[in-house]
């Protein structure tokens, strides 16, 4: 075809922030609902690698791509995967928006075929406000395995627009859009929805509209002035300039709303009907299109009755987290020290190089000793679970297996009057409780949004694994062939008692300062799906690994400044870290730990990675971060500093409860706009952390 291809990132805008399009410049939106294919066409068209999961709500923003062919330039926008356009979540009046004031020149909209009533609903929607569309049904190869046959020419003639049947991920179909896109001229709007009588009634604002000459279909237009939507007035506002409180306007309204109420139809029941309408508008097209053959295809069914099951599939979806628990700390051990020992000879290649240059020796061992050390030990420590860590937990979002993990912990949720999309974001936080605090935006109500970003630092995030890994390994595993599998079985009880607490502090928010009503949704369980295992990798890689890598650097470079002055300033003849540790002692020798310990917690704000040098570093006297040789030297310096199993368990617990990391909490604030939330996420999981220890003290104290 002489297809080129480049991307554009973000989208090229102009200085006024809107896209810039030359000449020969055609725009197409790309629509559709999550996890059909829509980003993976937009990457084939595109040569984009656009992040694709296998859960709603991935995508808050646009991503714009282009592509170019015989002198005509298109500019692809990869719009937020939505189920509907009548607006109840931040991704459906961003993709809505989109639609009405994008100025696309046509919309491409990209279905399952697996699910072809679902999905359209939101073609016959994006039918009523334009023409100018194209339907791709995708998924053909899955929808013949399990035994669907689609009826493209039916389903053409039906809505009145063209339709290609494509097979994304294997590269079928795709090329023959581009020809129907260039050939392609549009129809009229139309309503499948709104009934003659409906009609009549909103008339008077029918007729407003008409004189007003929007860019819009008037008659939807009219029925969603009528069913009340404050977002979309607010987009038309914006947008179209439209003055809501212009006379002329609310007269045409109150006597749209007096004729419905003759109807017995208010708002919300409007609303009802305009879905309703659509539903059965797309029900009926596709009795008429789609075909079962009978297939052996029961396998699917079986998986999920098996993952979904009320006891077997938690003993799926904890030995699988168990197991990769294990292979991220069997795998992670031997690069860790690779890695260390790398980075730590380069340190002293460039002591030796700062020494030569005639820097000043306390200069010197502050950018050595203390802003290099820190850094090297973060990475030393934090990317080799990374490595292992995401991509695994990326294979089995691909797979499907995470969406399974949600609906198995959705009644939990809704139990505690929370939303079951928490569980995705929670699930998010095993990565960085950052990721997984911007993963809120998934949940529609603001109520619901922030008891997920409260309680999102209970699941341990990457960066305090280490720490929990090293002293299961020294105080309950033991040695030989098993210790790794009993690590892992350990970790995992913990893990659960993360979500044990989550699900207590959601429930206890709920009854209290963020009460309410829970929400319903829809989740959606995507068939499974073979992973691009290369894909994976690479994506996990830059996506996330090197993400979360550089955001702990930037807060461990100035991290380590601080603790090589804390360690090297003295006062009345005793270092600043010596004192605050007698000065923490008390209080954390009522919670089972000492001021050491805590200290090192307190020091390691900016990034996790860093509490056992701390740790040590208080122990030794050191003047810098002190690594530890092996686990059986670190078991020696522990033990000889009074530490216990009843130590290592409430450290353990409180790796597990306390305040988040900086850049969690910098999220946190920027996520909820609020100072006051912001404490109120640290202190809750350490108040929690706090009585857990102090109980667990007691108790050893009691019975022995």
């Amino acid at each position: 075809m002489g297809l080129t291809s480049s991307s554009v990132g973000s989208g090229a805008k102009n200085a006024d922030g809107s896209l810039s399009r030359g000449e020969n410049t055609r725009l197409i939106a790309l629509a559709g609902n999550p996890n059909v294919g829509k980003s993976t066409l937009f990457n084939a068209l595109t040569g984009m690698r656009q992040h694709t999961g296998n859960w709603p709500g991935k995508t808050v923003g646009s991503a714009y791509g282009t592509l170019r062919r015989e002198g005509q330039n298109w500019i692809f926008a990869d719009i937020p995967g939505t189920y509907s356009l009548m607006a109840r979540s931040a991704e459906e009046a961003v993709a809505r928006d989109l639609l009405l004031f994008g100025e696309a020149d046509a919309v491409v909209v990209v279905c399952d075929a697996t699910c072809l009533r679902r999905n359209l609903n939101l073609v016959l929607q994006i039918l009523e406000i334009c023409g100018d569309v194209i339907v791709c049904v995708n998924l053909l190869d899955e929808a013949a395995r399990k035994g669907v046959s689609v009826n493209l020419e039916a389903l053409s003639g039906l809505l009145g627009v063209p339709v290609l049947g494509m097979s994304a991920g294997r590269g079928s179909g795709i090329d023959a859009l581009i020809p129907v896109l260039e050939q392609f001229k549009g129809v009229q709007p139309r309503s499948f929805c709104c009934s003659c009588e409906i009609e009549r009634s909103i008339r008077p604002l029918i007729d407003y509209f008409d004189a007003y000459r929007p860019p819009l279909p008037p008659r939807w237009l009219a029925a969603r002035v009528c069913e009340g939507d404050g977002s979309l007035m607010d987009s038309l506002h914006r947008h179209m300039g439209m003055d809501l409180d212009d006379e002329e306007l609310c007269q045409a309204r109150d006597a749209a709303l007096s004729n419905l109420g003759e109807l017995g139809i208010d708002s919300q029941r409007l609303s009802d009907i305009s879905a309703q309408g659509i539903s059965d508008s797309a029900g009926n097209i596709c009795t008429q299109v789609i075909s079962k053959i009978p297939r052996g295809t029961a396998r699917e069914g079986k998986i999920d009755l098996l993952l979904t099951h009320k006891i077997w599939g938690w003993v799926a979806m904890l030995l699988l987290l168990a197991g990769a628990l294990w292979l991220t700390i069997s795998g992670a051990n031997y690069p860790s020290q690779l890695l260390s020992r790398a980075l730590f000879s380069l340190g002293d290649m460039l002591n030796s190089a700062l020494t030569a240059l005639g820097l000043p020796a306390w200069l010197t061992s502050l950018l050595c000793e203390g802003v290099y050390k820190t850094v090297a030990w973060v990475v030393a420590v934090m990317l080799p679970p990374m490595a292992i860590f995401f991509p695994l937990f990326t294979l089995m979002e691909d797979v499907g297996f995470l969406p399974r993990v949600a609906f198995n912990l959705d009644g939990f949720f809704k139990r505690c009057a929370a939303c079951g999309k928490q569980s995705l974001t929670m699930c998010m936080g095993f990565g960085c409780n950052a990721a997984g605090v911007i993963g809120c935006r998934i949940i529609d109500s603001p109520r619901e949004r922030l008891i997920a970003i409260l309680t999102n630092s209970f699941v341990p995030c990457n960066g305090r694994f280490p720490t929990m890994i090293a002293l299961i390994t020294i105080f309950f595993a033991g040695n030989g062939a098993m210790s790794s599998i009993r690590s892992a079985v350990i970790l995992t009880v913990l893990i659960v008692l993360g979500v044990a607490m989550t699900l207590a502090c959601s429930k206890l928010l709920s009854c209290t300062i963020l009460s309410g009503v829970p929400s319903s949704f829809t989740l959606e369980l995507p068939p499974y799906r073979r992973p691009k295992v290369g894909e994976v990798i690479v994506r996990s890689i830059f996506d996330r690994t090197l993400f979360v890598l550089v955001r702990a650097l930037k807060a461990a470079a100035p991290a380590g400044l601080i603790i090589w002055l804390l360690a090297n300033v003295s006062l009345g003849g005793e270092t600043i870290l010596a004192r605050c540790c007698e000065l923490l002692d008390p209080a954390a020798r009522l919670i089972g730990m000492d001021g050491a310990i805590l200290l090192a917690f307190i020091v390691g704000i900016p990034a996790n990675e860093i509490v056992i040098p701390v740790m040590l570093m208080c122990y030794l006297s050191g003047g810098s971060l002190m690594d530890y040789g092996s686990i059986a030297q670190l078991r020696g310096i522990l033990l000889a500093n009074g530490w216990s199993s009843v130590t290592a368990l409430c450290v353990l617990i409180f790796s597990l409860m306390h305040w988040p990391c900086a850049t969690t909490l910098m999220t946190i604030k920027k996520e909820s706009g609020s100072l006051g939330y912001t404490v109120l996420a640290a202190a809750l999981p350490t108040v929690c952390g706090i009585v857990l220890c102090a109980l667990v003290n007691f108790a050893a104290h009691m019975l022995f």
